[in-house]
């Protein structure tokens, strides 16, 4: 059977190499930047011989959520979401908690709830960026993972695609502010959306556009 070749599977190899047996997970988050919303992360884990064969298959071209389009991000993410040996969990913290503990240790909450809504417990985790306050199980953070680890890259597809339905949704309750089209980011339609008809409940009330807005809404 034709394998992987590809080093996006080097840091799997690298520890299931070692410890075939440990179930190893895959970490990313999506929305730490938008006005709006939740920031979302997700695990993600497989046995490394189904890796390398998505890899060339179904998954293959499986990048950073950022440099997939919107079409091929909903592809993967209903192959990552339907193969049953793939195990994986997701963590969501609302605005309001963003609002009370800051988007850093919300981004950290969100993964730790990831983590822990695996089916299996994670042995071990490759995380994107930096390392994360009290996770549950060692890591290894990786500076750009999402485009270095395969497990991560699935991680940051799901992320990616679970909030931007979210957001979907969230247009159905507020369609003046045009979130399914932008996500919730600050683009020049939303700021436009913010300043006619003020923040809606579930803007970031801490971030500075919209904390700005509530500044003047006093006055």
């Amino acid at each position: 059977m034709k394998q992987y070749s590809g080093n996006k599977l080097a840091y799997e190899t690298k520890y299931l190499g070692v410890h075939p047996e440990w179930h190893l997970a895959g970490v990313d988050e999506a929305g730490r930047g938008p006005l709006v919303g939740p920031v979302v992360a997700a695990a993600v884990s497989m046995p490394l011989a189904l890796a390398q064969t998505l890899a060339i298959g179904d998954l293959a071209g499986l990048n950073d959520s950022k440099q997939l389009s919107e079409n091929k991000r909903e592809l993967f993410f209903h192959t990552l979401t339907n193969i049953p040996e793939i195990d994986f969990g997701v963590g969501i913290v609302s605005a309001q908690e963003i609002d009370k503990i800051n988007i850093l240790n919300a981004t950290h909450l969100a993964m730790r709830r990831a983590i822990l809504s695996l089916k299996s417990p994670a042995d071990f985790a490759l995380v994107d960026g930096l390392r994360v306050k009290g996770l549950p199980c060692e890591h290894e953070a990786i500076v750009k993972g999402d485009a270095k680890s395969f497990f991560i890259a699935a991680a940051s597809v799901i992320a990616k695609v679970t909030r931007d339905h979210s957001l979907v949704e969230l247009d159905k309750k507020f369609p003046e502010y045009g979130f399914a089209k932008h996500k919730g980011y600050g683009t020049a339609e939303h700021l436009e959306a913010l300043r006619k008809y003020g923040p809606c409940p579930e803007h970031r009330r801490t971030f500075k556009p919209v904390a700005e807005l509530d500044q003047m809404l006093l006055f």
